[in-house]
């Protein structure tokens, strides 16, 4: 089998947002849409405190309550652990959205540019009509992720086979692989290091693990 999951070093993140713009840019999501944020919080007790930014969005849960929510069946769990959204028979409920406890999803009801009414080429020529008024969230860049598979590619390992995001990160914060592969570089940090996963007790089982000491910064 396959799962892919993410896997994020809080230890290397330096919250410079690269992550969030690449997957902007890849995805032509609009202003005000961000399917990969980057959390910055401050943990500890003055005068004993630091800052730790932590990359979100959609987990890409085991269990996804979105899934179970949705009255048309638009989100769907594939095989290998990815979460989408058919635009097609969405019907812009957001009933995805209140069962996400990630808040990964979002709707505009209008297009959005980034200067004003009118587009620029680049909007224009990316623009899908598709994504109006129907919810949108992070999918692991799925389409690239099967385009490489198609051509022989492995993802995590091949950059034209991986996500934006991963590929962007100038810390190497982000991993992305497969997690029933033990010879991943995903299931090498998950065995090599403490992690934690969002929310966990919530029982959703998320897709994304956070390495953290958790001994020497408490989260």
């Amino acid at each position: 089998m396959t799962r892919y999951v993410m896997v994020a070093d809080l230890r290397r993140c330096v919250g410079c947002q690269t992550c969030t713009a690449a997957c902007r840019h890849a995805n032509a999501t609009p202003p005000g849409v961000q399917w990969r944020r980057v959390l910055d919080l401050e943990i500890g007790e003055y005068p004993d405190v630091q800052r730790v930014f932590v990359p979100t969005g959609c987990q890409h849960c085991s269990d996804p309550p979105c899934v179970a929510a949705c009255p048309s069946t638009a989100t769907r769990q594939r095989a290998d652990g990815i979460v989408t959204i058919d635009y097609d028979i969405c019907i812009g409920c957001l009933y995805c959205a209140l069962a996400c406890p990630y808040d990964a999803r979002s709707k505009i009801d209008e297009p959005l540019y980034a200067y004003g009414e009118e587009p620029t080429a680049s909007e224009q020529t990316r623009f899908d009509p598709r994504t109006i008024g129907v919810a949108q969230k992070c999918t692991f860049c799925v389409d690239v992720i099967d385009a490489g598979v198609a051509a022989g590619l492995t993802p995590g390992k091949d950059r034209a086979a991986t996500p934006a995001c991963a590929n962007a990160c100038i810390s190497g914060a982000l991993t992305f692989g497969d997690i029933d592969d033990p010879d991943s570089a995903v299931s090498r940090l998950l065995r090599e290091n403490k992690y934690f996963q969002m929310h966990e007790d919530a029982g959703t089982g998320p897709g994304f693990y956070y390495l953290w000491d958790k001994e020497a910064l408490p989260l």
